[in-house]
């Protein structure tokens, strides 16, 4: 568990519209030299096949650095990638199934946005809670109404997990993030199609060194 939340820290999740102007590979090599702990690979539009070959050039840029990658609600392509785990939100199935898919060694995450969401999961075969959305986000179109930071604390508070906040954060947002009692913050747009990545992801380890 400890070691599954230091890798929360500053957690990247990839956006292929917002890198494509340098590539999201090449972002996420950049973004991990400036300090990213964990990569998500979340493109909605991909196919199976094509989330598969991007994870597999993501891991190569990842392998040595300690970073791990997972991927958001393809449990087939985790696999079939040798990618670190998967991501899952509230309406992808199955928790035990998941697990079951993805074996016990692999990481497994799971988005919570109610009391309720966070209790049932206390129980469940995962290893990290995305807890969320904070704020409003334009990179999820279809998240829940946001709980700010009064229900970021509230929900983290209800599990002994490791807890990502999740949505519409940036690096002015660590020292609250980190008040609430999260491990870390995941971002999309504060990373993804910035002019310099590894800048921007150094600024929340500015940041979480500050607090």
């Amino acid at each position: 568990m400890a070691l599954i939340a230091t890798k929360l820290r500053v957690y990247l999740v990839t956006d292929p519209t917002l890198c494509a102007d340098i590539g999201v590979i090449e972002t996420v090599r950049r973004a991990v030299a400036g300090g990213v702990t964990m990569v998500q690979l979340r493109d909605k539009h991909a196919t199976t096949a094509q989330r598969v070959d991007l994870a597999r050039g993501m891991i190569s840029v990842l392998n040595g650095t300690g970073v791990p990658l997972l991927i958001n609600d393809d449990l087939e392509a985790a696999v079939a990638s040798g990618a670190d785990g998967a991501h899952i939100g509230q309406g992808d199935g199955s928790v035990q199934k998941a697990r079951s898919i993805l074996g016990p060694d692999r990481i497994l995450g799971l988005s919570c946005e109610t009391a309720e969401t966070v209790s049932n999961a206390n129980s469940a075969p995962i290893d990290y809670l995305g807890v969320g959305p904070v704020f409003a986000t334009d990179t999820k179109s279809d998240h829940k109404q946001p709980i700010g930071m009064a229900g970021l604390k509230t929900l983290v508070s209800l599990s002994d997990l490791p807890a990502v906040a999740i949505g519409g954060l940036n690096a002015t947002h660590v020292g609250d993030v980190m008040s609430s009692g999260a491990d870390g913050l995941a971002v999309v747009s504060a990373i993804c199609g910035q002019p310099d990545p590894s800048a921007a992801a150094r600024k929340f380890i500015q940041n979480r060194r500050s607090e």
